[in-house]
């Protein structure tokens, strides 16, 4: 956790979500699959629970896009991410920090612009199942996999 922040956590883990917020998949199983080119979190394991690392594919010293599910980087820097002022300050490493923390019981104000930002990406599960056969994940690697960052299971489409 960032140095000098607190927060609290008022719903169960994994329970209690917003109505329209129905992530496919958990943080503990995105970790697993290959996420983020294995880079995140890896500086504040101790944060979340232990078995959630348990299976994680993780690299602390770089990206590395062959850790990810489908072996291609999906990801824009953490810079890139600031410059479009996708970054606030209670969660210096993004979204997916706002949902393991969201998926932990924190609720914030920050809640429902990052589930607007998470519906947004299910235009890319409709041009996927557009543009591929089923369930062919060889087909568009790429769009398959930032979905799995957004906690989409593109592995069943």
């Amino acid at each position: 956790m960032q140095q000098g922040y607190v927060y609290y956590c008022t719903a169960l883990p994994g329970r209690q979500f917003a109505k329209d917020f129905a992530p496919e998949l958990t943080p503990k199983q995105m970790l697993a699959l290959g996420v983020f080119g294995g880079k995140y979190m890896t500086d504040c394991r101790k944060e979340f629970p232990a078995s959630w690392f348990a299976r994680a594919k993780l690299c602390s010293q770089r990206h590395d896009a062959s850790l990810n599910h489908f072996g291609v980087n999906a990801s824009q820097p953490l810079s890139e991410w600031r410059r479009k002022g996708w970054i606030h300050d209670q969660d210096p490493r993004g979204w997916f920090q706002w949902y393991c923390r969201y998926y932990m019981g924190r609720r914030s104000d920050d809640d429902a612009r990052q589930i607007r930002r998470w519906r947004a990406i299910k235009r890319h599960v409709v041009a996927v199942q557009r543009n591929c056969p089923p369930r062919e994940l060889t087909c568009r690697r790429r769009q398959r996999q930032a979905l799995l960052h957004w906690a989409y299971d593109s592995r069943n489409i």
